[in-house]
C-alpha cells in the first residue's frame, strides 16, 4: 500500500501545500479536492506537468466534491489528511470572524474524513485554527492525538524571520519558538529564544524584543493588509507539509503545535499551542520544557481563551 497524503482545499494555501508534499517526493500520491468543479483537477494536470523539471515521481490526483460528500472516495486509504478548506481573512477580519462559517464547512470535511480515511492522521489549518481543530476532533470522533492543528511551526517561523532581519544574521542561526493560540493569546517565549546559541535578551533591549513579539502575532494580519485579497499561504503551507512530513516519516521530531493538552503546564481538557512530539500516530506526546511564570500565566491565558470558543464550536 503507497503512502497517501490529502489536501482539503484547492486555494492558494491548498494548492501550495499539495506542490510542497509532491515535491518532497516521499508520497506515491498526493489527493487535492475542492468543492469547485474542475479547479483540483486542472491544478492536478499542472503539477504532474512538473514533475520531469522538478525530478519528484509523486502523483498528484485532484478531485471535486460535492454538498454531499461526492467524490471523497477519492481520499480512501489516506495516511495524512491537511484540511484548508475554509474562507482566508479579508482586511480588517480577526480569525474569530470566521468562527461561525468555517465551522460548518469544517464539521462537513471531518464527517468524510471519518468516513473514507477512518485510519487517517488529520492536521487541521482551517482559521480559527485552535476551535477548528477542536471541531474537527469532535466531529471525526478520532483518538485527540490523531488531530492536530497548525499554528505553532508558522508563528515561530515569522518569529525567527523577525529577529534574524533584525540582528542581520542567518535564520539557521536563530532558535525561537511561540505557544499558545494562533492570534491575541499567542505566547512567544523570549527565554527559549537564541541567537548563534547566545540568549536574544543579551543581544536586544526588551521593548524591541516586545515589538518583534507584536509583530508576530499581528504576522497574519499584517500579510492580508497587504496583499488586499486573501490571506498568507507561502509560509503556512510550508508548515504544513513540514508537518505531514514528520508525521509520514514516523520522526518523533518535537514541533510547536496545536495538540491537546491533559495536565502539562497544569492545564487540560483544551487544544493548545504546545511542543509535541510527532510521528505516524499523530502526536506522540507533549513536551513541557521548563518556561518564565509570565509565559506559564500567558498559555494558561490562551488556553482559557480557547476553551472558552471550543465549547462554543460544539454546538455549530
Amino acid at each position: 500500500m503507497g503512502k497517501k497524503v490529502t489536501v482539503v482545499g484547492a486555494g492558494f494555501y491548498g494548492s501550495t501545500t499539495a506542490q510542497r508534499l509532491a515535491e518532497y517526493d516521499i508520497f506515491d500520491t498526493v489527493v487535492l479536492t475542492d468543492i469547485i468543479d474542475g479547479k483540483p483537477a486542472g491544478l492536478a494536470l499542472d503539477l504532474n506537468q512538473s514533475r520531469p523539471i522538478e525530478g519528484f515521481e509523486t502523483k498528484v490526483v485532484g478531485v471535486s466534491t460535492g454538498p454531499n460528500g461526492e467524490g471523497y472516495e477519492a481520499i480512501e486509504g489516506s495516511d495524512v489528511v491537511v484540511v484548508t478548506a475554509g474562507l482566508p481573512r479579508k482586511p480588517g477580519m480577526s480569525r474569530m470572524d470566521l468562527l461561525e462559517v468555517n465551522s460548518k464547512i469544517v464539521r462537513q470535511v471531518a464527517e468524510n474524513i471519518a468516513k473514507y480515511a477512518p485510519n487517517a492522521v488529520v492536521i487541521v489549518v482551517s482559521n480559527p485554527v485552535d476551535e477548528m481543530t477542536a471541531l474537527a476532533q469532535l466531529a471525526t470522533q478520532f483518538p485527540k492525538n490523531r488531530v492536530f492543528g497548525q499554528a505553532g511551526v508558522l508563528d515561530t517561523a515569522r518569529f525567527t524571520n523577525s529577529i534574524a532581519e533584525t540582528l542581520a544574521v542567518p535564520v539557521k542561526s536563530v532558535k525561537a519558538l511561540t505557544l499558545g493560540s494562533h492570534g491575541d493569546t499567542m505566547v512567544p517565549v523570549p527565554s527559549r529564544c537564541t541567537v548563534d546559541g547566545k540568549p536574544l535578551s543579551d543581544l536586544l533591549p526588551a521593548e524591541k524584543i516586545e515589538e518583534l513579539v507584536v509583530r508576530t502575532r499581528n504576522g497574519g494580519a499584517e500579510v492580508v493588509a497587504l496583499l488586499k485579497t486573501g490571506s498568507a499561504y507561502y509560509a503556512p503551507s510550508a508548515a504544513a507539509a513540514r508537518m505531514a512530513k514528520a508525521v509520514i516519516e514516523d520522526s518523533g521530531e518535537v514541533l510547536p503545535v496545536c495538540a491537546w493538552v491533559e495536565g502539562e503546564y497544569g492545564i487540560s481538557g483544551v487544544y493548545l499551542g504546545v511542543e509535541a512530539q510527532v510521528g505516524r500516530d499523530g502526536i506522540k506526546k507533549v513536551v513541557e520544557e521548563k518556561l518564565t511564570d509570565t509565559e506559564i500565566a500567558g498559555l494558561k491565558e490562551a488556553a482559557e481563551a480557547v476553551r472558552a470558543k471550543q465549547a462554543d464550536v460544539a454546538n455549530l
